[in-house]
């Protein structure tokens, strides 16, 4: 009688799923996930993944005996022998890691005791498994074939092959992983049925709908109207990355969602990915898509302060679909941050590498594309050449303050990249140009409020916590603080009191000068504010920072183009005059300043970009896979996603208890270790170390072995300012 070989079992029915019926089920799914060129390969790693399970510990211990038996380097060995070369070594990086995460290649002659790939390739302690011979047929590789398509753009050019043998190793590894986990919960009983769905041609009207909506009598409205249609008579031009450069204020977002679903449908698209630079703004942009499209769009939403967990406003059948797409991102149209989407292609686990293969065949937005972070820059413009040009999906890049991605493309990504300007005429921008850029130099604090007191409504955004703390504390008129010292539930809080006094203002009085003194409003806050976040105040004061943080900022400037006449005032503190000679970004704006009449032309920030990206070359290519590893053989996978880090690694989260619910998430974690740390998101601000440190010294936080900070007297915390340092009873 055959012997059955088990690969799992289920603890409902008890059925049995064999090896060889996982293997090819896994397999099949890879080939169906991945690319044209690499079905071949991805099919074999499928086939091979599970091998070691046909060794006789592996099948005791599936029978419940209590033994750790390790069987994922069988199939990696066999990989290897099997398919030798570059494609045999690709596939041991894949199944190797494809429980543990992508390993380390070490070095040739690593020992066999070693955690490395070219280490554990040559253990030999293994149970015999060769009876994967009688029940799984190897296919056969055109390793030619293969070797094209991976040295195809590279030019010989080493660092790029490595960079781009790198992605494809992810991509792969991601359809292994995530055919592996659905094949497993299909027959385990664990994989939902319901899958979010989006209709994008009901989607598309209702965009259609809006834009017909809006009144196109005034001169900007007819600009607004002339330079969207630019965008949209360029929606059948093939290209791989298309650049949507439009001013603050000319309906950015409409247009690019219109964009994106007209692409999607002409070309049949899997999905549209929409990418927000931080979790602040994700709200605003969610709600304003879920208002448009109502129930023909299922919005998958993933970022770190969202958990569909607490939302009452959607099904639980909604909220459980929601969660499983979240950890392949299987879903028709989603909304994410830019750290989810990047530290996602460069990690090395299961958990996170799942969604890249379904970054392919999708429309990719990057919404404010000018903040991908310059220390990451080059491996973040890589991933999107790669995805564009060899995994069929299209890019729009959207800012109102555009840097020259034809030529950063070519230097820092790969130099083929076919790259579209959608918007040819920007004759009109002056347009949209609401408020003066004003530069007044050094002022002290009073001086600062006195002057921002004299508006009915002013921002005064400032570069550090500190300083904006210390200006709330000293402002004497209706006031409004927001920083990341408080929590995210705080920020949103004030920030719809915001609006809905500005809003109040607006209504009751024609004029500025018939505000009364007590109800004219100051809001400071720290630069969270300048993206996304759509506040229209008389007048702002930014602090010398970079040309792309003022010009943001001068976005809240009168930002409806209601006023005849509104300024935006650049400073600098008088006691901070040293510190910008030393930074950067200010010292090159300072240069456009005095060089620029009209900081806001485009010719002011071709340069300041021009200056940023190209003089800091060795600064921007420091972070690449090929600046630490020059030879795919020893690609050290794991140690590069543990180094990817584009949030500041420095700040610390710390959550605070604010209700009943927030006190049962701490509760849980100090007598149970963890907790739905998801859940937590919204109640989290951020310090330094050293702030940590001297609320440590006070006893005000504990993280009960965990690692996660929890602020335990909530003397520590105000609604209004967020996190302080010395609780009430110490101030004297």
């Amino acid at each position: 009688m055959r012997k059955i070989y088990k690969a799992h079992i289920n603890e409902f029915t008890k059925a049995i799923q064999t090896v060889k019926e996982h293997s090819e089920n896994t397999a099949e799914l890879c080939r169906d996930f991945a690319v044209p060129p690499l079905k071949d390969l991805t099919y074999a790693m499928g086939l091979l993944h599970d091998v070691g399970k046909f060794q006789e510990s592996f099948q005791k211990r599936i029978d419940g005996a209590d033994i750790r038996v390790e069987h994922s380097t069988c199939g990696a060995i066999v990989a290897n022998e099997k398919y030798k070369g570059i494609a045999g070594l690709m596939m041991a990086y894949c199944i190797a890691g494809h429980h543990s995460g992508l390993p380390n290649a070490g070095y040739r002659n690593d020992g066999s005791y070693t955690s490395t790939l070219h280490g554990r390739l040559k253990r030999d302690d293994f149970d015999d498994y060769s009876a994967y011979k009688e029940e799984l047929v190897n296919p056969i590789l055109n390793q030619k074939d293969f070797q094209d398509f991976l040295a195809k753009d590279c030019n010989m050019n080493i660092s790029i092959l490595v960079d781009k043998f790198s992605f494809i190793t992810r991509y792969c590894f991601s359809c292994l992983t995530d055919a592996d986990s659905i094949d497993t919960s299909k027959f385990c009983g664990t994989q939902p049925e319901r899958r979010l769905s989006a209709d994008f041609i009901k989607c598309l009207e209702k965009v259609n709908k809006r834009l017909d909506s809006f009144v196109c009598k005034t001169e900007l409205q007819k600009t607004r109207s002339r330079l969207q249609s630019q965008v949209f008579n360029s929606i059948e031009e093939e290209a791989e990355i298309y650049l949507m450069n439009m001013p603050t204020g000319s309906g950015k977002t409409l247009c690019s969602v219109k964009f994106a679903l007209e692409k999607a449908i002409r070309e049949k698209k899997k999905r549209i990915i929409y990418i927000i630079p931080f979790n602040s703004i994700i709200d605003q942009t969610a709600g304003e898509f879920e208002d448009i499209f109502g129930e023909d769009a299922e919005i998958l939403r993933h970022q770190s302060s969202f958990s569909y967990e607490d939302e009452d406003n959607y099904s639980e059948d909604y909220r459980e679909a929601a969660k499983n797409a979240a950890e392949n991102w299987d879903a028709p149209f989603i909304i994410t941050t830019a750290v989810q989407f990047f530290e996602s292609i460069y990690a090395n686990k299961r958990g996170k590498l799942r969604k890249l293969h379904n970054m392919a065949d999708s429309i990719l937005i990057f919404d404010e594309a000018h903040l991908m972070p310059q220390e990451y820059l080059q491996p973040c413009l890589q991933s999107i050449a790669f995805l564009t040009k060899y995994f069929n999906s299209k890019a729009v890049f959207l800012t109102a303050t555009m840097p020259d991605f034809h030529k950063l493309m070519k230097q820092y990504a790969l130099p083929g990249s076919k790259i579209l300007n959608l918007i040819d005429d920007i004759s009109s921008f002056d347009k949209f140009k609401k408020c003066q850029y004003n530069y007044i130099g050094e002022v002290e604090d009073e001086t600062l409020l006195s002057n921002a007191a004299q508006y009915p409504s002013s921002l005064i955004i400032v570069n550090t916590k500190k300083k904006a703390r210390e200006l709330y504390k000293t402002c004497n008129t209706k006031k409004y603080h927001l920083s990341t010292y408080m929590t995210a539930f705080d920020r949103k809080r004030i920030i719809d009191e915001i609006k809905r006094e500005l809003l109040r203002l607006s209504e009751e009085f024609e004029k500025p000068e018939q505000v009364p003194e007590n109800r004219k409003i100051t809001i400071i806050s720290t630069s969270l504010i300048e993206a996304g976040v759509d506040l229209d105040v008389h007048t702002v004061f930014r602090e010398l920072s970079g040309l792309d943080s003022i010009l943001q900022a001068g976005g809240r400037c009168n930002r409806e183009g209601k006023r005849a006449e509104a300024n935006t005032y650049i400073f600098e503190f008088t006691d901070q005059s040293k510190k910008t000679a030393q930074d950067e970004r200010k010292n090159l704006t300072k240069g456009i300043i005095n060089k620029y009449e009209d900081i806001s032309c485009p010719e002011s920030i071709s340069e300041y970009y021009d200056r940023l990206f190209f003089m800091k070359a060795d600064e921007i290519q420091k972070n690449t896979m090929s600046s630490i590893c020059q030879d795919i053989m020893n690609i050290p996978f794991k140690d590069y996603s543990e180094k990817f880090k584009i949030i500041d690694s420095l700040a610390v989260s710390v959550f605070v208890e604010r209700d009943e619910e927030s006190h049962k998430l701490v509760e849980q974690l100090r007598y149970t270790g963890s907790c739905n740390t998801r859940k937590m998101q919204k109640n989290i601000c951020s310090i330094s170390p050293r702030e940590l440190e001297d609320l440590a010294k006070q006893h005000a936080v504990e993280d009960f072995n965990t690692g996660i900070w929890c602020l335990t007297n909530s003397s520590y915390y105000d609604k209004d300012t967020g996190i302080i340092f010395e609780a009430n009873d110490y101030i004297v």
